[in-house]
């Protein structure tokens, strides 16, 4: 029966209901980590599957970022159609907490560009098919209120980490929705898998990081092979007013 309520609502998803009103706008899609805002600027309705990115102006997190090689991008998380019908935003830490969370999108994303982050949308070019969406459904509302994986995320500082040019190949692979507790860019890759828009065998999620997601490609050779976000469009800077 859940999963009957859950296609329903996917297959019943609203249609953009008018984001110029909420003031929700992307600019024009580039793969730079910078503070340009490129206009002209669209109206931006989020929608199931799209990545959500932004960067962290706390010092620690920006060194720790740059010191495990995702300088500029620190956060990520995946949009989302909740049974009800309305969207929302699947989180691991949002703004640094120790819980996973499901936000609402565009107040979060004003939320961050108040605290003067950046933040960048990579929108699906193709919209989930009802399967796939009422199984992101399903994974997203299993994570909230789990634990953000602090411990593991540190540990990917030392030698204990997944990462490497030759160590990703063998270790970080997928676990599933069962896990106690993911980081942010770990539970995007988990959710997509989950949903089937990513294959198990050429995914990384515990070596994946959100500068990895940005831009679909990495230094780590096994992900610069197997990252392609080729059903995504290019990062694109958001923001609440519109840019001619």
């Amino acid at each position: 029966m859940n999963s009957l309520i859950l296609l329903v609502a996917a297959a019943g998803a609203p249609p953009c209901e008018q984001p110029d009103a909420c003031g929700s706008y992307l600019c024009q899609p580039a793969f730079c980590v910078d503070d340009v805002l490129r206009g002209p600027t669209e109206p931006y309705c989020p929608q199931p599957g799209d990545i959500f990115l932004a960067s962290d102006g706390a010092l620690w997190s920006k060194v720790g970022h740059w010191w495990v090689g995702s300088q500029g991008v620190q956060h990520s998380g995946i949009m989302f159609l909740r049974p009800d019908g309305r969207m929302a935003l699947l989180q691991a830490g949002p703004f640094n907490s120790v819980k996973i969370e499901c936000l609402d999108p565009v107040a979060h994303l004003r939320e961050h560009c108040e605290k003067g982050d950046r933040v960048w949308i990579r929108r699906r070019c193709t919209p989930l098919t009802p399967e796939q969406s009422a199984a992101l459904t399903a994974f997203a509302e299993k994570q909230e209120g789990k634990r953000f994986a602090t411990w593991r995320m540190l540990a990917q500082a030392t030698k204990l980490c997944t990462r490497g040019p030759l160590r990703t190949y063998f270790l970080g692979k997928v676990h599933g929705p069962d896990r106690v507790s993911y980081w942010c860019s770990e539970m995007v890759m988990e959710s997509c898998v989950y949903a089937g828009l990513r294959d198990a065998e050429d995914t990384r999620p515990t070596a994946t990081y959100p500068r990895d997601l940005f831009f679909g490609h990495s230094k780590i050779p096994f992900l610069d092979e197997h990252l392609r976000l080729d059903d995504w469009h290019p990062p694109a800077r958001w923001t609440p007013e519109r840019l001619p």
